[in-house]
């Protein structure tokens, strides 16, 4: 099993952090992203996000706004990402009234290429969401 863990500093409140990353229907279309559609509400939630010929569903497995954390896991083994048995958990820490930290991790099997590379994917995914809610902030 591989691991992935992303952790940055954001120079915003971690409320607005979270009510922004921790939106798991906020996902734009656009870029590697074709299409984008979302079913349900809350913990249970799945959303599939549809890139070029392949579908990355997902689900909502956890989210919890009073400790800032959530969790989510794809569904589909035939998704295009070089990933299979992916599960992540994303947590939010307040530093002080105005930076939080982002703690993000996940655990996978690779799949169609070797950890080092299913890894670099991951990480790209990870550091894009936190600079997606950086500019989202304005920060």
């Amino acid at each position: 099993m591989a691991i992935v863990t992303v952790v940055e500093t954001i120079t915003a409140n971690a409320q607005d952090v979270f009510k922004v990353l921790g939106d798991f229907g906020r996902i734009k279309v656009g870029g590697a992203i074709t299409a984008f559609e979302l079913e349900g509400d809350g913990v249970g939630a799945v959303r599939t996000i549809t890139m070029g010929d392949g579908q990355v569903i997902e689900r909502l497995d956890e989210h919890d706004s009073e400790r800032l954390v959530f969790g989510y896991s794809i569904l589909n083994e035939d998704n295009p990402l070089p990933v299979s048995n992916y599960s992540a958990h994303v947590e939010i820490t307040a530093n002080d009234e105005n930076t939080c930290t982002v703690n993000w991790s996940g655990t996978f099997e690779p799949k169609g290429t070797d950890e080092a590379a299913a890894s670099k994917v991951v990480r790209r995914i990870y550091t894009g969401g936190i600079a997606g809610t950086r500019k989202a902030l304005g920060c």
